[in-house]
């Protein structure tokens, strides 16, 4: 048990743990109209929206700097932008994670 755990700890630490999967009808609300503005590229409430994500937590798979960008997604009642992101990458920015504690733990997005 400990050994697997280990494995895990390591595999978190170097960012090879796989994410889990949330298919897009099972996000919130919020997070499909987000979904929704990125395939249309905007307007984003946001002025944030769509910056770099630079990866520095080491969750998501790695890929060249540039690669992933973030996006609000609006949590009701919270006046700023919140916890919630979506961050998507490629050139379609069709590879995307949902994230709902603030880059902490991430959830693949299937169509």
């Amino acid at each position: 048990m400990l050994r697997g755990f280990l494995a895990l700890l390591l595999a978190c630490f170097l960012g090879l743990a796989q994410a889990q999967e949330i298919a897009a009808v099972d996000l919130p609300a919020e997070a499909r109209e987000t979904l929704q503005l990125i395939a249309q590229n905007g307007p984003f409430p946001h002025q944030r929206d769509g910056v770099v994500f630079g990866n520095y937590e080491k969750q998501l798979p790695p890929k060249p700097r540039g690669y992933y960008r973030e996006y609000t997604v609006a949590t009701p009642d919270v006046k700023q932008r919140g916890a919630r992101r979506i961050v998507c990458g490629g050139e379609r920015q069709h590879d995307c994670y949902y994230t709902a504690d603030h880059y902490r733990s991430f959830r693949k997005i299937r169509a």
